[in-house]
């Protein structure tokens, strides 16, 4: 894949559509995130799942608290969360004000090795980021990106797939869930070593 020809940035009216729609059009588009020192680290989407209004999995779906209230933010905000008090998960948050909707990033197929990450197993470079949590350590995502406008001149931000990448998705019901999970609402791409294990 070739990552420079990945430069048109996602703009939050893409972004204002039910999560079941921006899912699958996300995977194969890049997430960069620039570091404080100017680094910037790419790595493409290969994994997602949609949560939407009506949907019991959805953090939103009982009522808005302090920690989903972003999900009822406009369109291209980050929605970052802790579970299991350790790991951090990135989400876009899409559709309308008010519509608690959100895109779950599940994996990431990563453009190369940041620089503080040590590994003797080449070969494993592409289980770095197959997972939510993953890709979080390795983007050094946690709450203080929460509520971000998705822009450049942030830290983290949208490029969309190149026109000429068709992805070939795989639809699927959703990971490690105890409500919702007959819902099919996780896409990824086909394929991919970098998309997370079940």
């Amino acid at each position: 894949m070739d990552f420079t020809k990945f430069n048109q940035i996602v703009e939050s009216n893409w972004l204002e559509r039910p999560a079941t729609e921006v899912a699958p059009d996300l995977v194969g588009c890049m997430l960069v995130r620039q570091m404080a020192d100017g680094e910037v680290l790419r790595g493409m989407i290969v994994e997602t799942e949609a949560y939407c209004p009506g949907d019991p999995a959805c953090h939103a779906y009982r009522r808005r608290t302090t920690r989903n209230g972003v999900m009822f933010e406009g369109a291209g905000v980050s929605y970052v969360y802790l579970i299991y008090g350790r790991y951090h998960c990135l989400n876009v948050v899409t559709d309308q004000v008010g519509v608690a909707s959100a895109v779950l990033i599940r994996a990431l197929q990563l453009e190369s090795l940041p620089n503080w990450i040590e590994t003797n197993q080449p070969s494993k470079f592409h289980r770095l980021a197959a997972g939510p949590g993953k890709l979080c350590e390795v983007f050094k995502i946690d709450l203080s990106l929460n509520g971000l406008v998705l822009q450049p001149g942030q830290p983290l931000w949208l490029e969309h797939r190149a026109i000429e990448f068709q992805p070939q998705l795989v639809q699927t019901t959703r990971i490690g869930l105890s409500q919702g999970i007959d819902l099919p609402w996780r896409w990824y791409l086909k394929d991919c070593p970098a998309v997370s294990k079940l």
